[in-house]
């Protein structure tokens, strides 16, 4: 688990245009213990932070599951009170990794309202470079899983080029694990019948996103602690 050092800072109106919910939404979301209470700031005005975005994207992504609210209650339930938007951000990979890929063809007015934020030209032809869209004549066809990936990095002050690169090579590290780890899957499930074999790759896909990603995050929170403290 990481702990975050960024103090939250938004309003409950400009987290309900971050993350594409509304504000009756958000206050329905809090009163059923969905997302935690807000820092209280100066005049008891209260502030929204990183980890109400990540749950409020979770959220998001269980419901996309078909989850009930109940059913998203219980989940939430069971997850530990101080989990870091990290953290949280590694759960939501694991649900999104449940779902079949979802690719749909969009306006721009429905792609900004997917995206949750307003997007400008350059932020479409941004999102266009990073691939996470392609254009369709006046339309746009998107990946709903790298969308909001996407719309985040628009935020990161790194050039295109270093994102590209940086995609260049998770991508082919994703592919090198992934290829690695269907071989372990064949040799233990060579044996077996076609319908064992699917019922085992479906229960193992989301323990293995998560494996790859929590060994990812400490891997990277290694290399940047000796980056820093050179």
């Amino acid at each position: 688990m990481t702990t975050d050092t960024e103090q939250p800072t938004l309003t409950i109106d400009e987290l309900a245009a971050r993350s594409g919910v509304t504000v009756r939404t958000i206050r329905f979301y809090s009163t059923r213990g969905l997302l935690p209470p807000p820092v209280l700031g100066p005049r008891r005005v209260g502030r929204y932070g990183r980890e109400h975005l990540a749950r409020l994207a979770l959220i998001e992504e269980l419901q996309r599951q078909g989850m009930t609210l109940a059913g998203i209650e219980r989940y939430l339930e069971r997850l530990p009170a101080d989990l870091s938007a990290d953290d949280l951000a590694i759960h939501r990979a694991v649900v999104a990794s449940w779902a079949p890929d979802s690719v749909a063809t969009v306006s721009l007015e429905e792609l900004r309202r997917r995206a949750g934020r307003a997007l400008d030209d350059g932020d479409v032809e941004r999102l266009v470079a990073m691939d996470v869209v392609t254009r369709e004549g006046d339309d746009f066809r998107v990946d709903s899983g790298l969308l909001r990936l996407g719309v985040q990095l628009l935020d990161v002050p790194l050039s295109q080029e270093s994102i590209l690169a940086a995609r260049t090579v998770l991508t082919g590290h994703a592919r090198a694990a992934a290829h690695e780890l269907s071989q372990l899957l064949r040799g233990e499930t060579s044996e077996r019948a076609a319908q064992d074999v699917r019922s085992l790759s479906a229960h193992m896909q989301p323990i293995v996103v998560q494996a790859l990603l929590t060994a990812f995050q400490r891997s990277l929170r290694e290399e940047l602690r000796a980056w820093v403290d050179r």
